[in-house]
């Protein structure tokens, strides 16, 4: 970072001492040879995530090794305070800790304040604090934000416009919860302190060691997660809202797939396998993720949220096979077992609405050069590739009888309904569903992608920009919306801009199951 970024970030609040001292410069717990201060330092600020009924998984980093220290309560002045002491916080996992918060009331405000306690317990840092909602149980209201893709294509912090606007946007929903759809960082994509526009104007960065250069080593992973906390409406909003977090490729490298031997020169390490290793450590050391949670202690799992929601979240990421032209064999997206566990779980849920939190979209056509990056072989006629094995779950939701799903994704930096139909469809053995994109969060806007017929999608809306790569400052960053009205069960979901303004809604009605 240039001395005349540094003092800009300092003006506009995006980076304090505090942060400066976190070893986002150089390396994860150098901190305390810049500053040097008698008690430990949070950097990063804190994030709450995998919430249940009755616990959540709350996250922060220290500058130096110390112990994470936990108040939990019902109100802001913490009154009645309950103390959990934490784990280290050591450079093992680069200064970062979490810890699960149980015995909480469901469907409550649970107020937080974390402290980092210095080895000898001798002095404490100032505290930091954040707020959550555990999960509800019977027919409550629910809302949730959902949307991906964060510092890609080059676009990073910009001081000039106040950082990452659409955060604050979605700050001011108050959601209940967010879902993180995946590409939480473009570990694969560095910044230039500048960027000239189209127009003339110039588009700044602050710019980190870290995101100089391609990430290769596990603490340039690090640094990855650790810029994006930078910025103050990152960290304003973890800060109040739980997430469910998911991983896509940009966490390690553009369109991987386990066992890519990469051709790139601006890699030294061509092995995907080994950069993903690295960074799904960080992934998990900056992400609020309860590996426990998730089946293989990797990332899918699933949370009920009430008796009117459950979230399932998917990788479609680690078990896919390769990007190949090749579609005349079946393919996979999930692998065997994810599949499985997808399909069983949605059979079994009781909740009124199933939501498939995914990282890539069923029917529109990604490619990876002459290959295949996402789910539609972008072929028309009978299921191929990878559409085989979405067919293999359609079609067995299907004859189970499941009602109410609908899928949430992001990956493709543009905002979409689609409408999925046996009746447009080249196979009818489905039933007809739901699919809604919306991002990117802070991005390059792209789309709108082309259609793939197998599934009968009908694009609805569509809300992309008229030129690739169009910068956050074009107004085509998006999240989106749900609402569940507690009483009736209805779904009224809304397509927002950065700036929180629906461009487009809809109100789904509940479908009884059958026996119900």
């Amino acid at each position: 970072m240039t001395e005349q970024t540094r003092r800009s970030a300092l003006r506009t609040g995006l980076v304090g001492a505090g942060v400066l001292a976190a070893g986002v410069v150089g390396s994860p717990l150098a901190g305390a040879a810049l500053l040097r201060t008698d008690r430990p330092v949070l950097t990063h600020g804190v994030q709450a995530g995998d919430v249940t009924p009755t616990s959540g998984l709350v996250w922060t980093r220290a500058d130096r090794p110390s112990r994470m220290v936990v108040e939990i309560s019902r109100d802001p002045s913490f009154r009645h305070a309950r103390t959990v002491r934490g784990p280290l916080l050591t450079p093992d996992t680069g200064g970062t800790g979490k810890l699960r918060v149980s015995a909480l009331a469901p469907g409550s405000e649970v107020h937080y304040r974390v402290t980092a306690e210095s080895l000898d317990g001798r002095a404490t840092s100032e505290p930091l604090t954040g707020t959550f909602k555990t999960a509800p149980v019977g027919r409550s209201d629910v809302r949730l934000t959902w949307s991906g893709d964060v510092v890609g294509q080059g676009w990073g912090i910009n001081p000039d416009i106040g950082g990452m606007t659409a955060y604050s946007a979605m700050l001011a929903r108050k959601p209940d919860l967010f879902l993180h759809s995946g590409d939480t960082v473009y570990a694969d994509g560095p910044l230039a302190e500048s960027v000239t526009l189209p127009d003339g104007r110039v588009w700044r960065n602050i710019v980190t060691p870290e995101k100089s250069k391609v990430a290769e080593t596990l603490d340039e992973y690090r640094g990855q997660f650790a810029y994006n906390m930078l910025d103050e409406n990152v960290r304003a909003f973890t800060a109040a809202t739980a997430a469910y977090v998911q991983w896509d490729d940009h966490e390690v490298t553009n369109n991987w797939y386990p066992g890519e031997i990469l051709d790139l020169p601006q890699y030294t390490e061509k092995r995907v396998d080994v950069l993903a290793r690295r960074a799904f450590q960080a992934f998990h050391e900056w992400q609020p993720i309860d590996p426990r949670r998730a089946v293989d202690g990797r990332v899918y799992r699933s949370f009920t949220y009430g008796s009117r929601l459950e979230v399932f979240v998917l990788d479609m990421r680690t078990y896919k096979d390769a990007n190949t032209a090749d579609q005349t064999k079946p393919g996979q997206i999930l692998g065997e077992k994810q599949a499985k566990w997808l399909v069983d779980g949605l059979s079994r849920s009781r909740a009124t609405w199933k939501i498939v939190q995914a990282d890539l979209p069923i029917g529109l056509a990604v490619l990876d050069g002459t290959g295949i990056e996402g789910v539609a072989n972008n072929l028309p006629g009978a299921p191929a590739g990878r559409e085989s094995e979405i067919a293999g779950v359609l079609r067995e939701l299907s004859r189970r009888k499941v009602r109410n799903t609908v899928w949430l994704t992001a990956d493709v930096h543009y905002t979409a309904a689609h409408h999925y139909s046996p009746d447009r469809a080249a196979v009818q053995d489905f039933d007809p569903f739901w699919e809604f994109v919306s991002g990117p969060l802070h991005a390059g806007a792209f789309g709108p992608n082309t259609l793939d017929p197998t599934f009968g999608p009908e694009a609805v809306f569509v809300h992309a920009p008229p030129a690739q790569n169009t910068s956050p400052m074009g107004g085509f960053q998006h999240f989106g919306e749900i609402n569940v009205d507690g009483r009736s069960g209805e779904l009224r979901v809304d397509l927002r801009d950065g700036t929180g303004a629906s461009l487009w809604s809809t109100t789904l009605e509940p479908q009884r199951r059958e026996g119900q």
